[in-house]
């Protein structure tokens, strides 16, 4: 069926598919997560099972499985040393109300003193005639804090569960990754055109992630451990090892994460009764970050995660409403993977543009990465001998020899 339609129709059409996108994400969340972080971590470990495969001699199951198993690991690594600096935290808190006003005017007082304005209206000095000291006492009393460790009891259940649940996924995925890569290819096509610009897009999507992820993981954790060195022996702070742990976890959250992870050593700081020590924190945590943003993350990332601030934004935001925190930690690999998609689709090319920071490139057939290294002759389909199940072959217009032929001829026509 033709549709005649306008081109203002066909916008409010694709605004429509869309939202109805949204929609469906938002509400398979509980599917569309695992499933989307299982495939990025198995695009993320199948370099690991393909080496451990060729080199270790290792048969593909167990390659796979080792792979898995080495995830595991470092997560669980992760885990368990925020387990285990989380209670330490607590057991730190003031146990009376004299000590709870005390620690609330050291730090009224030193916050006050690295203000350069007033915050006597914001935080008085009096804990009595503060609304934000009621506020947080009622936070961090016995009740709300029993309250708070079953409420993080349950979810970390139901986080485990679906933990172990992608992990079985991630283990599906490497073993099946071949023939899932295949079938892929064969859903838009038998012809070389479409498989080959497919296996293009695909390889591209994969690089992409594992670009990211694995330049993401060395760099938080160098964050991690340069931090959590100046932390202890330049700071002197007790809770050293669980900000590191949160410096590298929050930095896959672009721009809004390394504001939370900085936010924490400071208030540590000046909880302490040292107000200097917390402007040493904010400068040096500062500079730290911003080389690491604007110096290191361009120059080991190149072109893979080329997405203007606006796009990041705009992507953070986006995947936050669909799918909360877990969004906000999936939206760079996810929107990198949407580039590519865009820069091998034909007629796509310039929305990839208007997600990157370079200039608008030219987007003709003779300069599309897809096809510089295509053949210039057409293809026809030749059906197959009519065998009920025969696939359709792919054979070049024109034989390989017919040049040389048609020279061989003319020479002798001479």
């Amino acid at each position: 069926m033709n549709l005649n339609l306008s081109a203002l129709t066909r916008y409010g059409l694709n605004c429509l598919g869309l939202l109805g996108a949204s929609v469906a994400l938002y509400l398979g969340s509980s599917i569309f997560i695992p499933l989307t972080l299982a495939g990025l971590l198995a695009a993320l470990l199948y370099p690991l099972a393909s080496w451990l495969h060729r080199k270790i001699r290792l048969p593909w199951f167990f390659a796979s499985l080792s792979s898995m198993l080495f995830l595991v690991a470092i997560a669980s690594s992760v885990l368990m040393i925020i387990a285990l600096s989380i209670p330490q935290f607590v057991n730190r808190l003031p146990t009376n109300e004299a000590t709870w006003k005390k620690r609330y005017e050291d730090l009224a007082v030193n916050m006050q003193t690295i203000s350069p304005y007033s915050l006597q209206k914001v935080l008085p000095t009096n804990a009595d005639e503060s609304n934000f000291y009621r506020t947080v006492r009622q936070l961090f009393s016995q009740e709300q804090i029993a309250e708070t460790v079953k409420t993080i009891a349950s979810f970390g259940f139901h986080q485990l569960t679906e933990l172990v649940l992608i992990f079985f996924i991630i283990l599906f995925l490497l073993m099946e990754s071949e023939l899932l890569a295949s079938k892929v290819r064969a859903i838009f096509g038998t012809s070389r055109d479409h498989q080959s610009r497919v296996s293009q897009a695909l390889t591209a999507m994969a690089e992409s992630i594992r670009t990211y992820l694995y330049w993401r993981t060395i760099i938080n954790f160098g964050l991690a451990v340069v931090l959590g060195l100046f932390y202890k022996y330049v700071c002197n702070l007790e809770h050293y090892v669980l900000w590191s742990v949160l410096t590298f976890v929050f930095n896959y959250v672009p721009y809004i994460g390394p504001l939370a992870a900085g936010a924490p050593p400071v208030l540590d700081s000046l909880l302490n009764g040292e107000p200097l020590i917390a402007v040493v924190i904010i400068v040096v945590y500062l500079t730290i970050t911003t080389i690491e943003g604007y110096l290191i993350v361009p120059w080991v990332m190149g072109r893979s995660m080329d997405l203007n601030a606006t796009t990041v934004m705009i992507a953070c935001l986006y995947w936050h409403l669909v799918w909360g925190v877990a969004g906000l930690f999936l939206a760079m690999p996810l929107m990198a993977m949407v580039k590519v998609i865009m820069m091998h689709v034909d007629g796509w090319g310039p929305i990839g543009d208007l997600l990157g920071s370079e200039p608008p490139q030219p987007h003709s057939p003779a300069n599309d990465p897809l096809h510089s290294d295509m053949k210039t002759e057409p293809d026809i389909l030749i059906p197959g001998s009519g065998v009920e199940g025969e696939e359709t072959q792919v054979m070049p217009l024109l034989p390989p020899d017919h040049t040389a032929n048609s020279a061989n001829g003319a020479g002798g026509g001479k």
